[in-house]
């Protein structure tokens, strides 16, 4: 039997593909740096701008403050669903329902104006007197009801990601635990979570990069997030194209940060599986196996002839 040496199948559609990308993308960098109404001195000028920062900042503060009560939230959740009686799992099944099918935007106006439903709040006996009273209108203001909004829009998200992660284990480890004798505790602390983080990771990620996107909705109610402050400006100056491009390099900068972040927790989690390997290495590999073509000038494999 001969000697046969493999050779890359011939793929012209890929290149033609790869030539049709490139040409576009150099037409758009070209486009991008020539065409001077995107202003970019001017976008540089307000990148840094005080108004601007200050917007951000309250984005940066929001999205986390929003995304640690929710999640917290959501855990909670996701134990009722799992763990608790039929009362508490048709309440979790319940919240989840209705916080998922109402857009966060509606979500955000309905807290907003909840003044003009209950235009006050009282604390005391149910269905007897009341204790003390407080005005909604005061009581419920942008911030506050935007924190509200997007925290329970994250609970509900959240609480799904973590049922969903905790369910991908096999039920066949935990009973082989309680047959050595471990608690429910020790089982769930050692052996569920280790498996079921890796799946809960990716989907939290894009929960978290999506908050940061959702807060952006804020500004219709005048909370002073990075996009209505640079609304705020152009309302001004009318640069309306170089700070909604402001913008958008921020929360490209702030995406790009929770991306690597996640990339690092992610490799974390994974350690001592098998199927996980680091980036770069795969890179490596990639390209050390590239398949090459065959050439002419090479010399023939030798063919060995059976009687």
């Amino acid at each position: 039997m001969g000697h046969v040496r493999l050779v890359a199948r011939r793929r012209p559609g890929r290149w033609v593909a790869a030539a049709v990308i490139a040409v576009l993308t150099a037409m758009l960098v070209n486009t991008v740096l020539t065409n001077e109404r995107f202003e970019w001195p001017t976008v540089g000028h307000y990148f840094t701008q005080a108004a601007v920062l200050k917007g951000l900042w309250l984005t940066v503060w929001l999205t986390v403050a929003t995304f640690v009560v929710g999640f917290v939230f959501g855990i909670a959740l996701a134990a009722m669903r799992l763990w608790a009686g039929s009362l508490l799992k048709a309440v979790s099944f319940g919240f989840v329902w209705i916080v998922r099918s109402v857009p966060p935007l509606v979500l955000l106006l309905f807290w907003y104006q909840l003044a003009s439903l209950y235009p006050q709040l009282s604390l005391g006996v149910p269905f007897g007197s009341s204790f003390a009273t407080f005005d909604t209108t005061h009581l419920i203001g942008p911030l506050v009801a935007a924190f509200i909004a997007l925290t329970l829009d994250v609970a509900a998200f959240a609480a799904e990601i973590v049922r969903g992660g905790l369910v991908s284990v096999d039920a066949g480890q935990s009973e082989a635990a309680r047959s050595l004798g471990l608690s429910p505790r020790r089982i769930f602390r050692r052996i569920v979570l280790p498996q079921a983080m890796p799946a809960i990771i990716p989907a939290t990620g894009n929960l978290v990069i999506g908050l940061l996107k959702s807060t952006s909705l804020v500004s219709v109610i005048a909370v002073t997030d990075l996009l209505y402050s640079v609304q705020l400006v152009y309302n001004q100056n009318f640069k309306v194209m170089p700070l909604l491009l402001v913008a958008s390099i921020w929360y490209i900068v702030i995406t790009t940060v929770l991306a690597v972040g996640q990339f690092f927790i992610e490799r974390r989690f994974s350690r001592g599986r098998g199927d996980v390997r680091p980036f770069v290495d795969v890179l490596r590999e990639a390209a050390r196996l590239r398949p090459r073509p065959f050439t002419s000038d090479r010399p023939k494999a030798p063919v060995a002839v059976g009687q």
